[in-house]
């Protein structure tokens, strides 16, 4: 009950594994449920094992399992791929991947809400509900100001649709400015019976309340995105001393540089070719090959023992609607072996460490529709995502999204580093336990940038100790 409470299933033979353990279920059923991905929902045999292996399980309990699948401690620590999109896109396009795509958006955050809010669905709220005071859980299909001041907000859900009102006077009035269009959210007010409410609270998914770290581990990370290799404004003077930093060839008192066992690039690794007007002009390399094989000489440079996880962004060789898949085997190649290349988004552990990728471009959304959300403090915008439970929660806007049948984009638990770039500018902070971390860019700032106002932030490296799930700033 408590794995199916979480909206888990369990194999049988995972479940052998939790009923002979001699020690205490509880706090093993905690651990488990703590260290899963959300975005999984079958929980397997060499999963729990793996746990079991970490917490020093009695060693008869590790001879029965020996027969089935088990992650060696070293396996355990290296970087892992959970789930993305890559191998599995199942859009073509028509009328039933649009459905298919909102219910499972609808589907997933209700389910967040519903742990919170005793909904019922709009088709229910008739002529008996009128003067009532009821809650329910809808996709907010447009929200606009009338000509009085009021706020009203379309909502719908697989029953049907209503319209949700909130007064100019009410004290939600200044927080229903904050909701976005084709957004899950929960409503509590009085209805009238004639598919109306007037609104009394508002309910956003969120995440739950925590102070501490979510989950830690062992060594430190490093952050980056947006290099665009291939761009005359590549900062390559900057990139050799980050690369003799981190190889140990030069001095460093802090011994920060040997901590260091992962490296996670979250898209933009080449500048491409004809991404914006005139892009020519600004390409110090004009063939997007050439632009791989010279990004791939920069990253094969780092020394041997440091993990390399890539996604991509818009600016790389993948097709330009997200949710994207990793870059192809045909520019693979040019990297040395054993890194890690992923989709955007991508859930990855580092060491048992969740880290939820996402390149950002949801960020231009969230800047032109929430107040007080700017390029210049990305780490608001991101903030917003984990409220939302949502990486892209406007659809059809500045973000091109592939109505595939299952919405990658729903953070269903927690992740304990949630890292974008995208905007080129470096924000960091936590929130509810989670670091939230803009990785900026290792692009100087180009003509187009100074004609948009934008300040890029560039050769910022965030780096995070898995220990301690502290975040510093290194410049270079």
């Amino acid at each position: 009950m408590r794995f199916a409470e979480q909206g888990y299933q369990l194999e049988p033979e995972a479940l052998e594994f939790i009923c002979s353990y001699p020690g205490s279920k509880d706090d093993l059923i905690r651990s488990i449920i703590g260290r899963m991905d959300r975005s999984v929902a079958v929980i397997r045999a060499f999963q729990v094992s793996s746990l079991l292996t970490s917490t020093d399980a009695p060693g008869a309990l590790l001879e029965k399992s020996s027969a089935l699948p088990c992650i060696p401690s070293s396996q355990a620590a290296a970087a892992e791929l959970k789930c993305d999109i890559t191998g599995r896109s199942t859009c073509v396009g028509d009328y039933d991947d649009f459905v298919r795509y909102f219910r499972d958006r609808y589907t997933k955050i209700r389910e967040i809400l519903s742990r919170r809010l005793n909904a019922r669905p709009i088709e229910s709220l008739g002529k008996s509900t009128a003067g009532r005071e009821v809650s329910l859980i809808g996709m907010v299909m447009d929200v606009h100001t009338t000509a009085k001041g009021n706020r009203v907000i379309e909502l719908e859900d697989p029953t049907g649709l209503i319209v949700a009102f909130v007064q100019k006077d009410a004290q939600i009035y200044e927080q229903s400015g904050n909701i976005l269009p084709d957004e899950v959210l929960g409503v509590t007010g009085t209805s009238d019976g004639n598919g109306r409410i007037f609104v009394k609270s508002l309910l956003w998914p969120d995440i739950p309340n925590q102070t501490a770290p979510l989950e830690v581990g062992g060594g430190c990370a490093l952050l980056l995105s947006d290099l665009h290799v291939g761009s005359k404004y590549f900062m390559d003077d900057a990139w050799q001393r980050f690369i003799q930093w981190l190889n140990g060839q030069v001095e460093d008192p802090s011994g920060l540089a040997s901590q260091v066992k992962y490296v996670v690039i979250a898209g933009d690794l080449v500048d491409g070719i004809g991404v914006y007007p005139g892009q020519e002009g600004d390409l110090a390399i004009k063939d997007i090959y050439a632009q791989y094989e010279a990004a791939a000489e920069r990253i094969n440079a780092i020394r041997s023992d440091v993990s390399v996880i890539i996604s991509p962004g818009n600016h790389d060789i993948v097709r330009q609607a997200e949710p994207q898949p990793a870059l192809p085997e045909t520019v693979r190649k040019y990297f040395r072996e054993g890194g890690l290349f992923v989709g955007n988004p991508a859930w990855v552990t580092l060491g048992g460490v969740s880290v939820l990728i996402y390149h950002g471009r949801s960020i231009d959304d969230l800047v032109l529709r929430l107040p007080g959300i700017s390029y210049a403090a990305p780490e608001k915008a991101m903030v917003e995502m984990l409220k939302r439970r949502h990486l892209s929660p406007v659809y059809g806007s500045r973000v091109s999204i592939a109505p595939e049948h299952e919405d990658h984009y729903v953070i269903s638990r927690p992740p304990a580093i949630l890292h974008c770039g995208h905007v080129h500018t470096v924000g960091i902070t936590r929130y509810k336990g989670v670091a939230v971390i803009n990785s900026g860019t290792w692009q100087s700032q180009t003509d187009f940038q100074k004609k948009m106002n934008i300040q890029p932030q560039p050769a910022v490296v965030p780096i995070v100790d898995l220990s301690t799930m502290k975040v510093r700033k290194l410049i270079f």
